[in-house]
């Protein structure tokens, strides 16, 4: 039987404790996409470029990816409500310093290190305090409300993030994370510490490696578009005349193959490893895990490219582009709370299965209505059958991986599955990225080429300047770009077209990469169980 020390006694009690830790989550959860409808606002502001903010986006999540699992074992030393107060105090600096940013670097130092170093403490102790603050039959609610409270910040970040910028400025969201940060500061005394058992020593080593080891293989996918995936662009970095990209990718798995044979040895050795190899054996968990990454994968790849299609290709406000992205808003959450409410015995890989399709579904119709007189109406029913697939598998995900190990070893599920979640976010969002900068060079100067209004010395001069590719720019962005550089109507005009249908073709082909991680995914939700999981026990 679970032991109730520390348990929360009074519903009032209870009540408040996972409104601290649901407010932790969400705030965890906001960073990933409350700015993705303001991307060219927040580059303009601080005197960058789309590609200079997407960087942003994505180091953040890749800071917290890298630092997620010894982020677990910190508050394993110094106690779970410690770390997670610690967390909360450099997240809450990190919003500040980002609130104030005045250019890239700031901004950068800000949300991307300070707020994912902040991540990296605080979201794998509420895993354990959320076990040692509720006794074992309370605990599963427990656990979907705060997964609940993730699921509310991705689906009303956008039109957060779309109100602060329209009416206010997009600076005053991390200024009042600032302030949410206070008020769990405020509350977070009522959470009992979680029980730490024996105190331990850091495995130095497996954070080096394993820290290496991921940053080495997403930094390769960011650098992807303007160094070429394999074959090196004019006057990027190659080596054996292959793309470092390459390289790079293949440094980060040969170190994160390294950090598990050094695991493994520390447990030949009776030592304590950073992550405990055994864990990679057990088939639910792995499940739960892999699929975390592709739903995060398709998931952020997602809020990446239809804000940029709203807000670039249409024209949309901050505001307007919220708006538009309500529809998968609302059946992410219908799905994430309803689900399990009213489908309590349903199975979880029935479940997940279906929410994958609809990711799958949502992408292709959406791949198929854009073209050149689409409006923004296109996107509703896409994004509700995305909606509706990220609630589906956010009401089964977390509740197979934590149940798939002794309650002891919460901390540590917590720890790499976040880790997954967020390297899944950080590799959607640099692939969708690359893909679509690639494709829209390509096919940007493919038109250009062809078309006999254009002379040649312009079309020899479009080939030199887009070699490390081409920028994904609006009408009224390429056209002050073309008057300041004094070109004719007529070349005005047909670049003007070659950008439009070339920023499709870009948006098309990032949505077909995600639809394929979609449909990769299929092949192994055969690892999710069929009824319902239940509480590992010791």
């Amino acid at each position: 039987m679970a032991s109730r020390t520390g348990s929360v006694e009074s519903s009032a009690k209870a009540r408040v404790v996972l409104l601290t830790l649901s407010a932790g989550q969400f705030l965890m959860a906001l960073d990933s996409s409350v700015m993705n409808v303001s991307i060219a606002t927040v580059a303009e502001d601080v005197g960058t470029t789309v590609s200079g903010i997407q960087g942003a986006i994505t180091a953040y999540t890749l800071v917290m990816a890298m630092f997620m699992i010894p982020g677990g074992k910190v508050g394993a030393l110094i106690g779970r409500k410690r770390a997670f107060l610690i967390g909360c105090c450099i997240y809450g600096a990190g919003s500040l310093t980002t609130a104030l940013a005045p250019n890239l670097p700031v901004l950068l130092f800000g949300w991307s290190f300070l707020e994912g170093i902040g991540a990296a403490l605080i979201l794998p102790a509420i895993v354990a305090l959320v076990a040692g603050n509720f006794v074992a039959e309370r605990r599963p609610a427990a656990y979907g409300l705060v997964a609940a409270a993730g699921a509310v910040a991705i689906a009303v970040g956008p039109l957060i993030g779309g109100i602060a910028t329209t009416y206010f400025s997009w600076r005053w969201v991390f200024a009042g994370e600032v302030l949410v940060v206070l008020g769990i500061l405020l509350l977070a005394r009522r959470i009992a510490d979680a029980p730490i058992g024996e105190r331990r020593r850091i495995d130095l080593v497996g954070v080096v490696l394993s820290a290496l080891g991921l940053g080495l293989f997403v930094y390769g996918v960011l650098r992807s578009d303007e160094w070429g995936w394999f074959q090196p662009k004019p006057n990027a970095p190659s080596w054996l005349g292959i793309s470092l990209v390459v390289w790079l990718m293949m440094a980060g798995l040969l170190l994160i193959w390294l950090f598990l044979r050094w695991e493994a040895r520390l447990v030949e050795q009776r030592r304590e490893p950073l992550v405990d190899p055994a864990l990679l054996q057990n088939k639910q968990l792995t499940g739960g895990l892999t699929m975390f990454f592709f739903q995060y994968l398709v998931q952020m790849g997602v809020f990446f490219v239809v804000p940029l299609y709203l807000s670039v290709a249409l024209g949309l406000s901050a505001l307007q582009t919220g708006a538009r992205l309500l529809p998968l808003s609302v059946t992410l959450l219908a799905a994430a709370v309803l689900i399990p409410r009213f489908l309590p015995d349903v199975s979880p890989r029935r479940v997940v299965r279906l929410g994958v399709l609809a990711l799958l579904a949502g992408a292709v119709v959406l791949m198929a209505a854009l073209d050149a007189d689409a409006g923004a109406e296109v996107v509703t029913v896409p994004l509700l059958l995305i909606g509706l697939g990220m609630g589906a598998l956010a009401s089964q995900l977390g509740a197979v991986t934590v149940s798939a190990v002794p309650e002891e070893q919460s901390a540590e599920v917590g720890g790499v599955q976040n880790a997954v979640t967020n390297l899944g976010a950080s590799i959607g969002t640099a692939l969708a990225g690359s893909i679509m900068i690639a494709s829209l060079t390509s096919s940007f100067l493919s038109s250009v080429e062809q078309n006999p209004a254009i002379p040649e010395s312009v079309k020899s001069q479009a080939t030199v300047k887009l070699q490390s590719g081409a920028p994904f720019l609006s009408d009224a962005q390429l056209e002050a770009a073309l008057d300041e550089a004094g070109t004719s109507s007529a070349v005005t005009q047909a670049a003007l077209d070659a950008n439009a249908a070339a920023r499709l073709d870009g948006l098309e082909a990032a949505l077909a990469i995600l639809a394929f991680a979609a449909l990769l995914a299929l092949f192994f939700t055969h690892r999710i169980p069929t009824t319902q999981p239940r509480s590992a026990e010791p």
